[in-house]
């Protein structure tokens, strides 16, 4: 696998592979329980080719432009799944370093806050109002890696949270899980909500 360790910046802009060494880098000095929380932009439109190396357009023609005017419906879908490529390198390289470690117990959490419309229903991009948001736009990845290490310490099986991966989940679990999944005991923590609940052994 090519790695994109340093991406070039086009337009003031630089893809989310810059996260990467920063990543490692704060892997190699962590000494206390820590958090990293990253804002990752993925594939936030309309200028979807800045989201990824122009070498790694893999799927083409991809759309060069923020304008959809200037493209064809299929230009526009190319380039958002050559932006997708891109936010699944970052997260595989994530987890490959963390897993490559002996020094902290890993473990990753990644959700989008949106979906995008590319083109059903004559839509494009986000923000339709809730009452009538398509599904593009409001189902979203919802993503849970735990190391080994991670699992052992904190007594929370992966199997157990694959399990639910059918489920109907929503950004409303993002804050108890979280807390769920580092065992960390408040009254604003609502059991419900919290993903890994039924999977800790002997319970919370």
């Amino acid at each position: 696998m090519r790695r994109w360790i340093r991406p070039p910046v086009r337009g003031g802009e630089c893809t989310d592979a810059a996260f990467l060494p920063i990543i490692r880098a704060r892997m190699e000095t962590i000494t206390e329980n820590t958090v990293l929380v990253l804002h990752m932009i993925g594939s936030h439109g309309p200028a979807y080719y800045l989201r990824y190396p122009a070498d790694q357009a893999v799927f083409k023609p991809d759309c060069r432009s923020s304008a959809f005017a200037d493209c064809k419906a299929e230009e526009i879908v190319n380039a958002y799944d050559n932006s997708i490529r891109m936010t699944d390198h970052v997260l595989a390289e994530t987890v490959r370093m963390m897993a490559a470690q002996d020094r902290v117990i890993p473990a990753m959490y990644f959700v989008s806050d949106h979906g995008e419309s590319l083109g059903e229903k004559g839509l494009y991009l986000h923000a339709a109002p809730m009452f009538m948001a398509p599904d593009e736009q409001r189902k979203v990845p919802f993503v849970i890696w735990l190391s080994q290490a991670f699992q052992d310490a904190m007594q929370v099986p992966q199997a157990c949270l694959a399990a639910q991966s059918g489920a109907a989940v929503s950004h409303d679990n993002l804050f108890h899980s979280v807390l769920g999944l580092l065992d960390i005991r408040t009254s604003v923590r609502k059991d419900a909500l919290d993903l890994s609940h039924d999977c800790r052994k002997g319970g919370a």
